[in-house]
């Protein structure tokens, strides 16, 4: 008989940037890049875990970005929003190819596309096993996608912010840089302060220590890595109290 594999963690709050779903493209979202993603995300829903999801928009449209030079700020940043609902519509759609029921609530209204984030009715679909998909940022100008994942984790009660990106973790310097650069398995959130380590905007990263909610920083690109994470094997490193 099989072994029954236990995850560690309920609910989780996975963070996805826009740019994670471009694949090798420059630009707009790689077909086969985000169906590998949803895999990833499908493995861990078919074990029961809650799973709720932040998706940037920097693959489309950011508000810090070049393409942004010389507009307003809050302007620029309401585009970048936008193209979070985008994104979030993708996401969608590819976990409904792979069987995921999911729902999309965008922290500002645009009701006729996608629900209006309403944080009791997200409690709620997470426990009827359904992923939910948090598009539009914070809903204001000069917040972060980050921010929005710490925001959202707290207030949705996950156990963790789970940060996707390019790197297997952190670690001592730039790998790419530093041949001899070590990945931390753990960090505490003050080493990571002291240290000056850019895990997060410095708002996202406040909210989480204040909040005793950890993070775990992994390879969305590296195979087997959101369920090993889930299932508290060492995999990418945690960020804790």
């Amino acid at each position: 008989m099989a072994e029954v594999e236990t995850p560690k963690f309920k609910r989780i709050l996975l963070k996805l940037s826009g740019e994670a779903l471009m694949g090798a493209d420059s630009y707009g979202i790689n077909h086969q890049t985000i169906a590998d993603i949803v895999n990833e995300v499908k493995s861990v829903v078919d074990m029961g875990v809650q799973v709720g999801v932040v998706i940037g928009g920097g693959n489309i449209f950011r508000g810090v970005a070049p393409a942004a030079r010389g507009m307003d700020r809050a302007q620029a940043d309401y585009m970048g929003m936008l193209a979070t609902v985008m994104n979030g519509l993708a996401l969608q759609d590819a976990m409904r190819v792979a069987g995921i029921v999911a729902r999309v609530q965008s922290a500002f209204n645009i009701e006729q596309v996608v629900e209006p984030y309403i944080r009791g009715r997200a409690i709620r679909y997470l426990e009827q096993g359904r992923t939910v998909i948090f598009a539009g940022g914070t809903g204001n100008p000069f917040f972060t996608t980050d921010t929005a994942a710490a925001l959202r984790g707290a207030e949705i009660g996950a156990e963790i912010v789970l940060k996707a990106t390019k790197v297997d973790g952190i670690y001592t310097a730039d790998p790419k840089k530093d041949p001899s650069a070590t990945r931390f398995d753990k960090i505490s959130f003050d080493e990571a302060i002291s240290r000056n380590l850019a895990i997060m905007d410095t708002t996202a990263f406040a909210l989480c220590r204040d909040r005793k909610l950890p993070i775990k920083v992994f390879s969305i690109f590296k195979a087997g890595a959101l369920k090993r994470v889930v299932l508290g094997e060492n995999e990418g490193t945690l960020v804790y109290c």
